[in-house]
């Protein structure tokens, strides 16, 4: 049972965390962009400032992009697996569901938008 539950596990692992992070580009962000409407925007809104209509039902909070720090970690990887996997004991879910491509482009579209509003946050 036990390595039963492992290869399940590293099964998951493998589907969420398949290859490298691609190249950032115009197009990719630009493709984050419509992920982020299609899938983030309700919780996150539109500013990314936790104020999409479903946040104010939630607790916690979604996370404000715009002055919080990213919990599990501000690098594109950190990121990445946070949209993966989602957070434990948040509302946060994750979207392991997405393509790895998308879940890229959702990250790099997070990085270039709202990373500059909190590059000033002391980690």
């Amino acid at each position: 049972m036990i390595k039963q539950m492992i290869g399940i596990n590293l099964f998951f692992a493998t589907a969420v965390f398949a290859g490298n992070a691609p190249a950032i580009t115009p197009a990719l962000i630009e493709k984050g962009k419509a992920v982020y409407t299609a899938n983030c925007l309700t919780c996150h809104g539109e500013q990314g400032n936790g104020e999409g209509p479903a946040g104010a039902y939630m607790n916690p909070k979604p996370r404000n992009f715009t002055k919080d720090k990213f919990k599990a970690g501000d690098q594109p990887q950190q990121i990445f697996k946070t949209i993966s996997l989602g957070l434990p004991n948040t509302t946060m879910a994750g979207f392991g569901h997405l393509s790895e491509e998308d879940r890229w482009a959702a990250t790099y579209y997070l990085i270039s938008t709202f990373r500059k509003s909190a590059a000033n946050l002391k980690k």
